[in-house]
């Protein structure tokens, strides 16, 4: 995070720079710069669910689409799968994560998800979280084709990602929680209702064999000591008390969170692609 001149002018730069940034940068990012490990909107509990459900074993080539720090890459390539391949738009991301995963079988791409460069049918298992939910509807589309794509006959496809409740909800108020979220966290929020997702992947040729959510309690104290284990919720506090401007924008995003708690919720799928 800018830390070029703060290894040049010390300490107090560095936490000038690290406050600078914290007014700018997108909110997973910060929540990263942090502490906070688990940055998907159901938690470790929704992400292990998703990855049971997955089924993923030896046999696989998993695909996954913005690893992001690699937490539920790890959990993945501890089922020992054929082959691993993170897709990550960010190029410093990526070169980190080939850097700390990097092993046989496995490969971090440097390509985004919707144009990822690999093969057709290469794949018998992609997923991915907490990233359509920030896409256009077309970016949507065009993400879930693209997975359609690499994934082989018979192929899994699970995601994690965001949902507005009720199906039914207000377009006012749907468009006021998209324009709050969107300048709170500082990156376009476009979440679709439950109905959307399961429509979005019916119309790209997707099965869906399983759902279903949890509340989204992503900042929630009780959510964060379950994601982060106690001594990550004392690394994120201490970095909050040493950090005011950061400390005020969680507080903020979770005020926000807070705000539309009944029109927000983590919504995780698994679809399979029909076998030809």
């Amino acid at each position: 995070m800018g830390n070029t001149t703060a290894q040049t002018q010390g300490h107090l730069c560095t936490h000038t720079v690290a406050e600078v940034d914290a007014a700018k940068q997108p909110g997973h990012w910060l929540l990263a710069s942090l502490g906070k490990r688990v940055l998907r909107p159901g938690g470790l509990e929704l992400t292990r669910i998703l990855i049971s459900r997955l089924r993923p074993t030896r046999a696989d080539d998993i695909v996954e689409f913005a690893p992001g720090l690699g937490v539920t890459a790890r959990m993945t390539l501890a089922c020992g799968p054929a082959s691993y391949t993170g897709i990550e738009r960010e190029t410093a991301v990526a070169a980190k994560l080939q850097q700390q995963l990097g092993a046989a079988g496995v490969r971090i791409v440097n390509a985004s998800a919707d144009h990822t460069g690999l093969e057709d049918e290469c794949a018998s298992l992609v997923y991915g979280e907490a990233m359509l939910s920030m896409q256009t509807p077309e970016q949507k589309r065009r993400i879930l084709a693209e997975a359609f794509r690499i994934l082989k006959p018979g192929g899994r496809y699970g995601i994690h990602e965001l949902a507005l409740l009720p199906d039914s909800i207000d377009i006012a108020v749907r468009k006021t929680i998209e324009r709050e979220m969107s300048m709170n966290i500082h990156v376009g929020v476009r979440p679709a209702t439950f109905s959307e997702w399961r429509e979005l992947m019916e119309e790209t040729g997707f099965k869906v064999t399983w759902q279903t959510t949890v509340p989204m309690h992503l900042l929630e104290p009780k959510r964060v000591l379950a994601d982060e284990g106690l001594g990550g919720v004392l690394r994120i506090a201490f970095n909050l008390l040493r950090r005011p401007k950061a400390r005020q924008r969680v507080l903020s995003m979770r005020r926000m969170f807070r705000r539309y708690a009944s029109n927000l919720t983590a919504v995780a799928m698994v679809c399979e692609k029909p076998a030809q």
